[in-house]
């Protein structure tokens, strides 16, 4: 089905981003910002990761991934339901990472969001996924979103990698 195909060619291309973005750094690596009050490449993936995980599991209807194993793993200094959203500076130098677990629980939740986007069938992105909004969102709506969010994200982080090479230099 197109549909699907499609989508799964664009989380594809963000899994690319985020594993080239991340291949080889060490977590002072992750923790770098080009300011005090930029985002590190740790946490644009980890937040990412963290609302891909969080929206595509609400509109599945399945547990997280982060609530299944990974907060624990993690072990961040913030409540369990946390996605990174409205971060502060000092919440942003909190996440401390390991390149090798962040890629792990980003593979996760792509496999996650792969399998769920493989059950779909044209008809399901017409259901609406979120009334809140006028209009309701479908669920094709609500996967483009994540995708958008993703890729700008991917992108940031992938242009602080650019930041740190040049100062390693």
């Amino acid at each position: 089905m197109i549909s699907n195909e499609l989508l799964i060619d664009a989380f594809g291309r963000i899994q690319e981003v985020v594993h080239q973005t991340i291949k080889g750094l060490n977590q002072e690596d992750l923790a770098f910002r080009p300011t005090e009050t930029a985002n590190s490449i740790g946490w644009l993936v980890w937040h990412l990761t963290r609302i891909q995980d969080d929206h595509v599991a609400n509109i599945a209807h399945t547990q997280q991934a982060w609530h299944s194993e990974w907060s624990k793993k993690f072990a961040l200094p913030f409540a369990d339901d946390e996605t990174g959203y409205g971060h502060s500076s000092k919440q942003v130098a909190a996440v401390q990472v390991q390149a090798d677990l962040l890629l792990d629980y980003y593979d996760a939740v792509h496999a996650a969001t792969i399998a769920y986007i493989q059950s779909l069938q044209d008809e399901d992105y017409e259901k609406i996924v979120d009334t809140r909004w006028n209009p309701p969102v479908t669920l094709a709506v609500r996967l483009i979103s994540v995708i958008a969010d993703d890729l700008q994200h991917a992108g940031q982080a992938a242009y602080v990698r650019g930041l740190l090479n040049t100062r390693k230099k």
